[in-house]
C-alpha cells in the first residue's frame, strides 16, 4: 500500500521548472493526490475485507444474500429518518415498508465510488496535460540554466545575449501562447463546478447543499433535523430478496444490511465538499486577475514591480508598454525561474534595446505601437 503512494507522489510531483500558477497546481497536484488517495482507500476497503453484512435466514446463504444485496441496491424509507430511534425504529430509515414503494430511498452509489474518484482524478489532471502539450517546454528551454547563476561570466553573457535576441525577435508574437494557458485556467473553473454538479448528481440530487447541511445540524437540535449524513451515507438499510420456494411460489426475504464503508465515504466526500468549494472561489479569483491584466496595463507594469523589485521601474514601463500581454506573462514565468540578477540584467537590457530603437518599427508589429 505504501507502495502505491509513493507512485502517486511520483505522478504528481511539481517540476522545478514553473509555468503555471499555485491556484492552477492546486487542482492538478494537491487534488488529483487526494482523488487517487480516497479511490485506493475505498478499494481496499471495498476489495479486502466486506464491504457490506447482510442478516440472513438459513433458507439463503450468506455469501449469496451479501453479493445481491450489493449489486442490485439496497434502501430506507425517507418517512423513518425523523422517527425516534429505540422505540419506533430500529435504526434511521429503516423500518416495516410494506405499501411505501414511493417513499423508498434507493443506495446505488457505493459500489461506484472507487471509480468515480479515479475518473474525476483524471479530470483534474486534464487542464494541466493540455497546457503541458502547449507549453512545449518553452521555459525550460529559455531558462539555459541560468536558474543557477553558477557559471562562468563568458557562458553567462553568451546565454543572456541568447535570450535577449530571442525577446527581442519575438516580441509581440507569444499572446496566442499565453491565452492557451488562461483557457486552461478556466477549464480548471468549468471542471470543479462540473464536479459538483457531477457529484450532485451521482448522490441523487444531495450533494450540492451537503456541506451546509452537516453544518445546520451540527448547530440545531439533532432531535429536530434529519442527519444528512446518515441520509446520503446510511450505516444500515434494507434490502428484499426474491426466491422460488419449495411449492414453486415466489418467496419475499427481508434483509437488513450493514454498510461499513459508508463510514469511510462520509468523512472522504464531506472533505471533498468544503475542498472544492475553496477551489471554486480561488479559481474564481484568479480568473478575474487574469482578466484585469488582459485589459490594464498599468496593472502588468504595478505587477511586475511588486514581483521583481530588482528591476528598475523605467525599464518595466517602457517593456510593458512596447510589448503585449502574452510577453508580459512570458517575462513573468521566466522572472520567477531565473537568477533574480541576471533576470534583471536581461529586462534592463531588453528596455535599453526598446527605447533606442523607439523611433523605429518594433519587430512583429506593423503600424503605430499599442499598449495591449
Amino acid at each position: 500500500m505504501l507502495d502505491i503512494f509513493r507512485g502517486l507522489k511520483s505522478l504528481v510531483k511539481i517540476s522545478h521548472v514553473n509555468t503555471d500558477s499555485p491556484v492552477f497546481r492546486l487542482h492538478y497536484s494537491i487534488t488529483v493526490m487526494i482523488l487517487m488517495s480516497f479511490s485506493l482507500i475505498v478499494t481496499t476497503k471495498q476489495y479486502v475485507g466486506n464491504p457490506i453484512d447482510c442478516v440472513h435466514t438459513k433458507d439463503i446463504p450468506e455469501e449469496v444474500l451479501n453479493t445481491y444485496c450489493w449489486i442490485h441496491s439496497t434502501y430506507a424509507l425517507k418517512s423513518l429518518f425523523l422517527k425516534k430511534v429505540g422505540s419506533e425504529v430500529p435504526y434511521p430509515g429503516v423500518g416495516n415498508s410494506d405499501g411505501k414503494s414511493l417513499d423508498k430511498k434507493i443506495y446505488k452509489y457505493y459500489q461506484w465510488v472507487c471509480f468515480c474518484l479515479f475518473f474525476q482524478a483524471i479530470l483534474f489532471y486534464t487542464p494541466r496535460w493540455l497546457w503541458k502539450s502547449w507549453e512545449g517546454g518553452k521555459i525550460h528551454a529559455l531558462m539555459m540554466d541560468l536558474d543557477i547563476g553558477i557559471c562562468s561570466e563568458i557562458e553567462k553573457k553568451q546565454k543572456k545575449k541568447l535570450l535577449l535576441d530571442y525577446l527581442w525577435d519575438n516580441l509581440r508574437y507569444h499572446n496566442w501562447w499565453a491565452y492557451r494557458y488562461y483557457i486552461c485556467e478556466l477549464l480548471s473553473l468549468i471542471n470543479v463546478i462540473g464536479q459538483m454538479f457531477l457529484m450532485n448528481r451521482f448522490f441523487d440530487g444531495e450533494f450540492m447543499t451537503f456541506g451546509l447541511d452537516v453544518i445546520a445540524h451540527m448547530e440545531a437540535d439533532q432531535e429536530d433535523r434529519m442527519d444528512p449524513m446518515i441520509y446520503i451515507f446510511p450505516r444500515m438499510t434494507k434490502c428484499t430478496f426474491y426466491k422460488y420456494g419449495v411449492s414453486g411460489e415466489v418467496e419475499r426475504h427481508d434483509a437488513i444490511c450493514i454498510l461499513p464503508l459508508n463510514v469511510v465515504n462520509e468523512k472522504i466526500y464531506i472533505f471533498l465538499w468544503f475542498w472544492f468549494i475553496i477551489l471554486t472561489i480561488l479559481t474564481t479569483l484568479t480568473i478575474f486577475y487574469r482578466i484585469i491584466i488582459i485589459f490594464s496595463p498599468r496593472m502588468r507594469v504595478y505587477l511586475l514591480r511588486l514581483r521583481f523589485r530588482l528591476v528598475r521601474r523605467d525599464a518595466i514601463e517602457i517593456i510593458v508598454r512596447r510589448s503585449k500581454m502574452g510577453d508580459w506573462f512570458l517575462l513573468y514565468r521566466l522572472g520567477e525561474n531565473l537568477d533574480s540578477i541576471i533576470f534583471r540584467d536581461v529586462m534592463q537590457d531588453l528596455a535599453n534595446r526598446l527605447h533606442n530603437n523607439q523611433h523605429h518599427r518594433v519587430p512583429g508589429m506593423k503600424g503605430e505601437i499599442q499598449d495591449a
